[in-house]
């Protein structure tokens, strides 16, 4: 026997739905007034790499011709511009509430700069008012909320996973290929507007210092010297080859707190991250710091006289020798 049952037994079907926050990232652009640094494009590429839209603010005095380069990068849905007094010298503490401002209107997933000194000093800012943690020079991006970066002066990779509802993110440019041109330009409308000027810190002046070489993160070829190059004024010798190469002229920590060179041009951990094609290491021991800002170059080539120096350890090419006797016969050569 077979009954039927009863319609007040049968359970209705119950309909789930799953909601999905869209995702979405700013990023903040990196530049002089006049044109647009290119950290900027390596920090699009990545933030692509996150899903969603992506959205470039660009602030500043005079920005026309930085906002409209920001535009013609391949992935921007949009440019916010913030002009005005306020972002003179691009003050963190000026562009910290315009970034709060814009988060609050914008409602985005991700916030992203490049891991330079601007990005370092306005990021970390950024995080502690939104009370998120910040996600520092990241290598490579698994997938919106997981990703890679380097520690223990890069000799462990630690991959983490963040819970955060906002994720702050400085991106290392030398593991991201910059973006290319867009084919048609993405929109440009204005920033939200406020009174962000700091009470408490004012932009003066700043002196940059020039130079014909091409910069250490945009170069192709770095020759970079070490404590071995005994002073400032061998230094001479790679400046000459320097500019035979078209190459830029860096340096260990050990050169510059010896006073051999400025700061400025410091490659390491506290100092510049580069890849260039080709990196020459002429005096320099390889202590891990240096190694960290500077292992990710395509070829490396040490000349060192000392046999065991670690930064052999690293290089394609090697050559045991006195560099005062080297490089003056590589640049007679060139």
């Amino acid at each position: 026997m077979f009954a039927r049952c009863s319609s007040s037994l049968v359970r209705p079907s119950v309909q789930v739905r799953i909601f999905r926050r869209f995702q979405s990232t700013l990023v903040v652009a990196e530049h002089n007034n006049e044109t647009l640094n290119p950290i900027t494009a390596n920090a699009v590429t990545a933030a692509k790499k996150l899903g969603g839209d992506v959205t470039v603010l660009v602030a500043g005095t005079k920005v026309g011709p930085v906002s409209e380069a920001a535009a013609k990068l391949d992935g921007v849905a949009k440019v916010l511009v913030a002009e005005g007094d306020a972002y003179k010298g691009l003050l963190a503490e000026s562009l910290t509430p315009l970034v709060l401002a814009t988060q609050n209107q914008f409602k985005f997933t991700h916030i992203v700069a490049g891991a330079t000194a601007f990005g370092k000093a306005v990021l970390p800012r950024i995080a502690a008012k939104l009370d998120v943690s910040p996600i520092s020079e990241i290598v490579e991006v698994k997938s919106a909320d997981t990703f890679v970066r380097t520690i223990y002066a890069g000799n462990a990779i630690q991959t983490l996973k963040s819970k955060d509802p906002v994720k702050v993110i400085t991106v290392r440019g030398t593991n991201f290929e910059a973006t290319g041109a867009a084919g048609s330009p993405a929109a440009i409308e204005k920033a939200p507007e406020g009174d962000f000027a700091s009470k408490t810190t004012e932009f003066v002046s700043q002196e940059l210092t020039k130079s014909d070489r091409p910069s250490l993160t945009a170069a192709k070829i770095i020759i970079s010297g070490g404590r071995g190059m005994k002073s400032g004024d061998n230094f001479k010798m790679l400046y000459d080859l320097a500019d035979k190469w078209g190459a830029a002229v860096g340096a260990s920590r050990a050169a510059v707190d010896a006073g051999y060179v400025p700061n400025d041009l410091q490659i390491g951990q506290t100092g510049k991250i580069v890849a260039p094609e080709l990196y020459v290491a002429v005096g320099i021991s390889g202590a891990i710091q240096h190694l960290a800002g500077m292992k990710d170059s395509k070829t490396i080539v040490a000349i060192n006289k000392d046999p065991e120096a670690p930064i052999f350890q690293v290089s394609d090419y090697g050559l045991v020798a006195d560099l005062f006797k080297v490089i003056p016969e590589i640049n007679e050569k060139c």
